[in-house]
């Protein structure tokens, strides 16, 4: 058999017909490919993907050399090496290379998790292979298959559609044009366009690199956004460096005044400063969000966007989906109700002819479940309308045994009334039977057929979805925890008001009519104060989002269809729930794996928990930046000497930033509200530390000089003391994350083992240098480590109460101004 030249038939497709494109491609549109036949062609144009421009490692690990701080630590080791101080130039370019394999190895591991999520998100298809339809990951499609799309669907590939109606297409994304177009048999539909409406079946003609326009649809976004943390993490880190400049400008003038050397001065304020500002920021950022990013891939939920995960942390009003968030989406049929002139074998019949098997929607699947297949086989789809928002109802032309034809269909109970031209009397008798169903929670479908003589009202299916066995549970956590859930709902107002009575969500629920006549305030006023809304469409999810955040709310909204989209794009954090179409996956921040509501609990709960680490690190930098800038600053003004060299202030930055790296994998406890940058009080808290740092260095330092005799001014004690200054910094600085990591005591939460055994370890390393002068001037011997030890113990007690009283003194403060509260998970 000659192979196709693919490329060649995918730049004729257009023009060719049907029957042409199939006969190039060497393929049955009955029976598909063989899966031989795939496997060989996916080996020929490679997989259905665009390959990144992943950067070559060595050159990624050179980057970490080029940059602001690794500048000023390049030249501080330059100027040691002009002005002679080889053992200075060794350890300097030593830690600069250890900091470089820290970075790029935690910028590997969250690269790592990062495509362990995209792999969580890859699109599927349903192709024809071997004569049976069959779910596959986009990027195993090859030139030939046999491929169904259908409504909410990203195109996995180009395709020409060779059976069905009509497809409606949004290709906005791809060429700008914001109108829908509509596509029949014999078109082309590209790569990465989004199906609006409709089902067909085509045949894929290029894959990959070879699509007309090159790339496919990615879910997981590589946009840069900006959030809130990054935000203000970088203004502290502004405000860091600002403060720095200020005091090492002071420091400058004050030296150059008394005469010390320009080169040694400048390599000293090099590395003052890049102790001073926050060198381990990027990393501390990328592997906490990755991090936690992974922990909710193991909860089921898969982040598209890593900043989703701090506004998940600040969202409190979920709007829930009703089915298959608070409900099972397991519906079963209860006793259905025949019309005049028929029975309900007849209707469940012509029900089931309305439905689709192989779309595995659950209304379908429930009704297909209350048939003989075997009578079904006997009859034939000729042609297939498929369910979608707009008009609420499915239909069928069906062929059956000795050539009769008729049409079916089943959908919303007043849209087959309006179909069947239904009169006021039976109108009311429908819908009053539709009313009666749903104060039982039953969800009703209406079924009519047309024989030859138009639509025939045929009866009603009432449909049970039982409420989720933890929803009640969750919707009571949730509450207790600053979140108000919203149910919404397509289905009547007196199923959702008694699913709501059932769930304790509440009693105010309104209509989408209700919706639409409210207008500015008012329509705010009754966003906030519904409980849920119930007879909604798609777009008025939007109305409800932009209201609720209009009215100060942070919201997280759910979704599942193509036409949810705009509203969850609109959502401070869009969810597509399990089993969403591709469109709405990729409109959202963060795509279920498993359905429920105690499922979004999981995630809010760990995004919390990642918000707590990152509030403790900058709580942490700042008051750290503080504790060493000041102290420096005073001593040098006061003493007229450096308490710690070049190479110790970069010794003790690289000791200090190793555990704090880890508070990615920290035990925390989470406030029982949503979250938010005070920034008040993280100001606050850091400056009382911060502040008590540089009184109990100075104080020290003050000891050490008239009462160990260790006198900055002789050559055979300068190095000593500064060693001792060094060891009190680091052994200070790691006890330092213990205080700041707890609103409590510090005892209150046990950390977590990494940060634990990093911050020992450090500690330790640290003594030993300090204790055996290892690649310094001087040791300081046993006896000076342990009263240092002794020393930071006290004073840790001291900051850990002081740090206590502040807080207490700030909730008091704010107490009515609806500040922080307890921990409650």
């Amino acid at each position: 058999m000659n192979t196709p030249d693919f490329l060649k038939i995918a730049q004729k497709a257009k023009k060719m017909t049907v029957e042409e494109v199939l006969k190039a491609l060497n393929v049955d549109p009955n029976r598909g490919l063989s899966e031989e036949e795939a496997k060989r062609r996916l080996e020929q144009v490679g997989p259905n993907e665009i390959p990144e421009k992943k950067v070559h490692p060595i050159v990624k690990f050179l980057s970490y050399f080029w940059g602001p701080i690794p500048w000023m630590i390049e030249v501080a080791a330059i100027l040691s090496a002009i002005i002679h101080h080889w053992e200075d130039f060794i350890i300097i370019t030593s830690l600069l290379i250890i900091n470089g394999v820290v970075g790029f190895w935690q910028e590997h591991k969250a690269e790592n998790i990062m495509e362990f999520l995209k792999q969580k998100l890859s699109l599927n298809v349903r192709v024809l292979r071997d004569g049976e339809w069959k779910t596959i990951p986009a990027r195993e499609l090859v030139p030939g298959d046999i491929v169904r799309i259908r409504m909410g669907d990203v195109i996995p590939a180009d395709i020409k559609l060779i059976d069905g109606d009509f497809l409606t297409v949004d290709e906005s994304a791809l060429t700008g044009e914001s109108v829908p177009v509509q596509k029949k048999v014999g078109a082309i539909i590209y790569s990465g366009s989004v199906v609006k409406r409709g089902e067909m079946t085509g045949v894929v003609i290029a894959t990959g690199l070879h699509t007309y326009f090159g790339k496919t649809v990615q879910l997981v976004q590589t946009a840069k956004t900006t959030s809130e943390y990054q935000r203000l993490v970088i203004n502290v880190g502004n405000y860091l460096i600002f403060l720095s400049i200020i005091m090492i400008a002071i420091m400058v003038l004050v030296e150059l005044h008394r005469g010390m050397p320009f080169l040694k001065l400048i390599r000293f304020a090099l590395v003052l400063t890049v102790a001073a500002i926050p060198a381990a920021l990027p990393a501390v950022m990328s592997i906490t969000m990755a991090i936690g990013a992974y922990e909710l891939a193991k909860r089921q939920a898969i982040v598209t966007k890593l900043v989703a995960i701090e506004e998940l942390a600040a969202v409190d009003i979920l709007c829930a989906d009703k089915t298959g968030t608070l409900t099972k989406n397991q519906l079963t049929v209860d006793e259905p109700v025949a019309w005049d002139g028929f029975t309900v074998e007849e209707m469940l019949f012509y029900a089931a002819l309305a439905s689709k098997e192989e779309n595995k929607d659950p209304i379908d699947l429930a009704i297909l479940r209350e048939v003989d297949k075997e009578k079904l086989r006997k009859c034939k789809q000729l042609k297939f309308v498929p369910f979608d928002p707009v008009i609420k109802h499915t239909e069928a032309e069906v062929e059956c045994e000795g050539g009769k034809r008729f049409r079916v269909a089943k959908g919303a109970p007043q849209v087959i009334l309006q179909m069947a031209n239904a009169d006021e009397k039976l109108t009311k008798e429908v819908m009053a039977k539709v009313e009666e169903l749903a104060k039982k929670g039953y969800r009703t479908l209406g079924v009519a057929v047309d024989r030859g003589n138009g639509w025939e009202f045929v009866g009603l299916i009432p449909m049970f979805d039982p409420p989720r066995d933890d929803s009640a549970e969750t919707i009571k956590f949730l509450k207790r925890n600053g979140i108000r859930v919203k149910m919404i709902t397509g289905d009547h107002i007196a199923i959702a008001r008694q699913i709501a009575k059932i769930l304790g969500i509440g009693r105010k629920i309104h209509t989408a009519e209700e919706l639409e006549k409210a207008k500015g305030h008012e329509l705010i006023h009754l966003c906030e104060e519904a409980d849920g809304f119930a007879q909604v469409f798609p777009e008025h999810k939007f109305k409800i989002v932009k209201a609720l955040q209009e009215a100060g709310h942070k919201v997280a909204m759910t979704g599942d269809g193509v036409n949810d989209a705009p509203a969850l794009k609109q959502a401070n954090v869009g969810i597509a729930v399990a089993g969403a179409m591709d469109a709405a996956r990729a409109a959202a921040d963060i795509a279920l794996l498993a359905p429920g509501i105690s499922v979004i609990k999981n995630a809010i709960v760990e995004a919390r928990k990642i918000f707590q680490r990152m509030y403790s690190y900058v709580l942490y930098r700042i008051t750290e930046t503080i504790r060493v800038l000041f102290f420096v600053t005073l001593s040098i003004l006061v003493y007229n000497f450096y308490p710690v060299t070049a190479v110790l202030i970069i010794l003790l930055a690289l000791l200090n930033d190793l555990p704090i790296i880890t508070i990615a994998y920290d035990n925390v406890r989470i406030n029982n509200r949503p979250e938010e940058w005070r920034i008040k009080e993280i100001l606050t808290i850091s400056t009382i530390i911060g502040s008590m740092g540089v009184i109990e260095t100075f104080l020290l330092l003050w000891i050490a000089i008239h009462f160990l005799n260790l006198s900055p001014y002789s050559a055979g004690t300068l190095a000593i003391l500064q060693t001792f200054i060094f060891l009190k910094l680091a052994v200070a600085g790691h006890l330092t994350i213990f205080v700041t990591r707890t609103r409590g005591p510090f005892w209150s939460i046990m950390p977590g083992k990494w940060l634990l055994w990093s911050a020992v370890g450090t500690k330790i390393l640290a003594t030993f240098i300090a204790v055996y002068g290892w690649g310094l001037a001087a040791g300081i011997g046993w006896a000076k480590a342990g009263l240092i030890w002794a020393y930071c113990i006290a004073w840790f007690f001291i900051e850990d109460l002081t740090k206590r009283a502040a807080y207490k003194y700030l909730d008091v403060r704010n107490k009515h101004h609806g500040g922080p509260t307890k921990a409650a998970f």
